[in-house]
């Protein structure tokens, strides 16, 4: 065989070939890095300073969350529109539980969450055995619980929360080795996490050259994981010389980690990639699509619960909007992370890019004095190109 006809992506066509196979991936890398680069310029070194990645993290994280169970939903081939009401009648539910009844914070958060995978529970059972269109549902979730949010503040706002409470998200992680500033333990995560992700990709490189699966090129391979590590040790270095890591980033973190591996390496995930692709294909093949439908509403509403704390506890009161048009900056961010609209397609590192992405973007906007009216329309309009890029890539492929 010829040289220039090979299709293990070490030559030119096979880099090529490669590279138009991973656009969204790498598409979504560069986009991220591009909008970061364009605001720290146009806001003169502010987004990139050490307070303000912490505000971002901090500002983002119940989006971040949702999204991962919001991208199970939608690779499930369905979707949840009542997420933003469920997180903020959660979160009234914690202030009164915590301020009117005087319920102890450890008693609170999880009888918090377990109300969220009540509400999952309910609305995936209308969903999954009943058939009824998960729009259709959730949108009705969404009126109840905006409703009940009301009804349970009684059209007020309820708070503070102790400082126990608040730890959910304005907490920050000591350093275990005493430095001050930079914060070692900061550091040392920043390091542990770029030699694990290293370590993890050298592995899964070995093990697809052993099983004869074509694998990404070197200089790919190479690019990427300097990108990422650099990044990895910026941010963290960037958080060691302000107050350290944040609680917050940590539970992101290991639920971002927990989810990807559920959904890349196990059987559960594999057949809810099925169910999404092909429902009636994966019914006949003996996976029970009801019971992973029903799941994937569960572990939604769990996950809105647990963004319904974090976001109370940040702004340290209940309020009868919270959570309202949140759904909306969700389901973009999975979207805008490479999900496919009609089910099948996803993966959780896309959803979480796809959140910093519009972090980023509304952090940037907002820092440039830009008004929520015109954030509104960009917004929009970024969400409207990432899916006619996903509709684009389907024509095309066909």
């Amino acid at each position: 065989m010829d040289l220039a006809d090979r299709g293990d992506g070490t030559t030119a066509g096979g880099i090529g070939r490669y590279l138009l196979s991973h656009l969204r991936e790498y598409g979504l890398l560069f986009a991220l890095i591009a909008i970061m680069v364009f605001f720290q310029i146009v806001t003169e070194g502010t987004l990139l300073k050490p307070v303000n990645i912490t505000n971002l993290f901090l500002q983002n994280s119940y989006i971040i969350i949702m999204a991962l169970g919001m991208l199970v939903v939608i690779v499930s081939g369905n979707i949840d529109l009542s997420v933003g009401s469920v997180m903020g009648f959660v979160g009234a539910l914690a202030a009164v539980m915590i301020v009117e009844w005087g319920w102890p914070v450890a008693l609170t958060i999880p009888a918090c969450l377990v109300v969220g995978i009540v509400i999952g529970a309910a609305q995936g059972y209308w969903v999954a055995y009943w058939k009824i269109p998960s729009f259709i549902v959730t949108l009705a979730g969404m009126l109840v619980f905006r409703g009940l949010s009301l009804w349970l503040l009684e059209g007020q706002s309820v708070g503070p929360f102790p400082k126990s409470f608040q730890l959910l998200s304005t907490g920050f992680v000591p350093d275990i080795f005493g430095i001050g500033k930079p914060n070692g333990t900061a550091l040392a995560a920043g390091a542990l996490a770029v030699a694990a992700i290293v370590w993890m990709g050298l592995k899964a490189r070995a093990r697809n050259r052993q099983y004869g699966i074509e694998d990404e090129p070197a200089a790919f391979f190479v690019t990427r994981n300097l990108i990422v590590a650099g990044a990895l040790l910026f941010v963290t270095y960037k958080l060691s010389t302000f107050r350290g890591l944040p609680n917050v980033l940590i539970s992101m973190a290991v639920l971002t980690i927990v989810y990807a591996f559920l959904t890349e390496n196990t059987t559960l995930g594999r057949r809810i990639y099925a169910l999404g692709g092909n429902e009636k294909a994966a019914k006949l093949s003996g996976i029970k699509t009801e019971r992973l439908t029903f799941l994937a509403f569960v572990n939604m509403g769990m996950l809105a619960a647990l963004a319904g704390l974090i976001f109370a506890a940040r702004l340290n009161t209940a309020t009868p909007k919270a959570g309202f048009a949140v759904e909306l900056d969700v389901i973009a961010a999975v979207f805008i992370g490479g999900a496919s609209m009609s089910g099948g397609v996803g993966k959780i590192v896309g959803a979480v890019v796809g959140a910093f992405i519009m972090g980023v973007m509304n952090n940037g906007m907002s820092i440039m004095g830009i008004g929520i009216d015109y954030q509104q329309v960009i917004k929009g309009l970024v969400l409207l190109a990432a899916v006619f890029f996903d509709v684009y890539n389907k024509h095309k492929q066909a």
